[in-house]
């Protein structure tokens, strides 16, 4: 198997060793060169980093590489393997694992994220713009109106894969592409990213975390979840208090955790 598992950065990290691994300097387009292959070269969309984050690699990586399997992972995010080791970047899953489960599955995904008190819709009402996402369903009942009602039943759960971590086939790769920056594009035109902070500003990889799972619901894909490995430290009591204060009092999310 050809599997490339692009790691999105924007800056200097220790990558996996395993070569199916490939370190992707996003937004490289007017940025200092951190001494990886940037996602300003061939076709791309460089330029929308802010606004897009790590979705710039995965286009450029969709347009530009050679693959029968592409993934997505990122510096400080990983699949975990089932390797022991207290050294974390030997816990990163490897290729022979990978294949494994790709002859069983369509997608290998990150475990879900739960938040048991609140639906998708509810917990994006409170920590981000709900009026953008009001916008997608209207791209959606407009471009692909079959989908409409998977976007309903996935954002009336509470639990979703996030991070727009995955790995899939090629015919999925370009299946999925081709559906989700259709619909990002169209919404590009029709909001105004600038009025938010830099944070906020992100609404498109924000939204397409959530027609990740609209798109596995419609299609009815096998999918096999994966435990996050975070690389860095998460301070779990600034997370659980931002929540907190944006359901209770309506305080969007001005940084990530």
């Amino acid at each position: 198997m050809n599997i490339k598992i692009i790691v999105a950065t924007h800056k200097k990290y220790q990558m996996p060793k395993d070569d199916i691994y490939f370190p992707l300097h996003v937004g490289a387009e007017g940025g200092k060169n951190i001494g990886f292959i940037g996602d300003n070269t061939g076709d791309n969309i460089s330029e929308k980093n802010p606004y897009f984050c790590e979705l710039t690699g995965l286009y450029w990586a969709w347009k530009n590489l050679d693959y029968d399997y592409l993934g997505l992972v990122h510096y400080r995010r990983h699949f975990r393997g089932k390797t022991k080791n207290n050294n974390k970047f030997e816990q990163i899953i490897k290729k022979q694992e990978i294949e494994n489960l790709l002859k069983r599955t369509d997608i290998i995904v990150p475990k879900k994220r739960y938040y048991f008190i609140e639906t998708l819709y509810s917990h994006y009402e409170h920590t981000h713009y709900i009026d953008d996402l009001e916008k997608t369903k209207k791209i959606l009942e407009q471009k692909y109106p079959d989908y409409v009602n998977s976007f309903n039943i996935v954002l009336n759960k509470k639990s979703a894969h996030m991070f727009n971590m995955f790995v899939m086939k090629k015919e999925l790769v370009n299946n999925y592409c081709s559906f989700i920056f259709d619909i990002l594009f169209e919404l590009e035109k029709q909001t105004n990213p600038s009025q938010y902070n830099k944070y906020q500003a992100r609404l498109y990889g924000y939204i397409s975390e959530l027609l990740l799972d609209v798109w596995i619901e419609q299609n009815k894909l096998k999918y096999k979840e994966i435990p996050v490995l975070n690389m860095e430290k998460i301070n779990w009591f600034k997370k659980g208090s931002s929540f907190l204060k944006a359901k209770f009092f309506g305080k969007k999310y001005d940084r990530s955790f």
